[in-house]
């Protein structure tokens, strides 16, 4: 260390000695400016450029279930498709019918009416409406049926109706003469398609005798038939 008198005019002193304090950087010295001016304070510097995507996150957990919604508007009317898959049925019926039969045979055929029927897995309904009567002096039985092309349907049974009259007094029986509008009515099943003979008889009741039979006295008879989907 040089004598005190011998120091420089830029030196200072630190316990007792002396030196110089080495000339400040342009840099240092502005960065120790910028660090009073703001007290602490970081500047901030520009914008950096945009970082690269983060990869995919897991799978959060289910979410409660929400709050049901309002009922929608009213749609419009549908069509029914029905048709497409399935022939379309056509109505197919008959009608045969008789001002004044007045049979009065007791065994016999009393009307037939020729049917067209277009379809085998199909039914025939038959019906026959009339005057009917019986009478007899002792207990009879008649019997009114239908038959398709000459036999009685076995699709399931026949189709037919009977009036009985028990024995009571031989002069009240013989006088009964009572005519009432009656119906003949069923469906028969497993008869072929194309021309069936429908026709409508009278025969007697097994085991009992016949008696005295009328049909169709002095009014309408009508036999209808109609061919339906099974």
């Amino acid at each position: 260390m040089r004598p005190f008198e011998d120091r420089p005019p830029d030196a200072k002193t630190w316990r007792g000695a002396f030196f110089v304090q080495p000339p400040a950087r342009p840099a240092l010295t502005r960065a120790l400016q910028q660090a009073r001016q703001y007290n602490g304070m970081c500047l901030q510097g520009p914008i950096g450029l945009p970082g690269r995507d983060g990869n995919p996150g897991i799978n959060g957990i289910p979410g409660t279930p929400g709050i049901p919604g309002r009922d929608g508007l009213k749609g419009e009317k549908g069509e029914c498709m029905q048709e497409s898959f399935e022939e379309s049925w056509t109505p197919n019926y008959k009608q045969c019918s008789w001002s004044a039969l007045n049979y009065g045979i007791d065994l016999g055929k009393i009307a037939e009416c020729t049917f067209t029927k277009m379809r085998t897995n199909s039914a025939l309904r038959v019906l026959f409406s009339g005057s009917l009567r019986l009478k007899c002096r002792n207990a009879c039985c008649q019997r009114w049926y239908f038959t398709f092309n000459g036999a009685e349907c076995s699709g399931p049974l026949p189709i037919e109706a009977i009036i009985y009259l028990d024995q009571g007094s031989p002069e009240l029986n013989s006088t009964i003469n009572i005519h009432r509008t009656s119906s003949v009515e069923g469906l028969c099943e497993g008869i072929n398609a194309g021309l069936v003979d429908v026709a409508v008889w009278v025969g007697t009741c097994s085991d009992y005798p016949r008696g005295d039979a009328s049909t169709g006295w002095n009014s309408v008879s009508r036999i209808i038939i109609e061919e339906l989907p099974k």
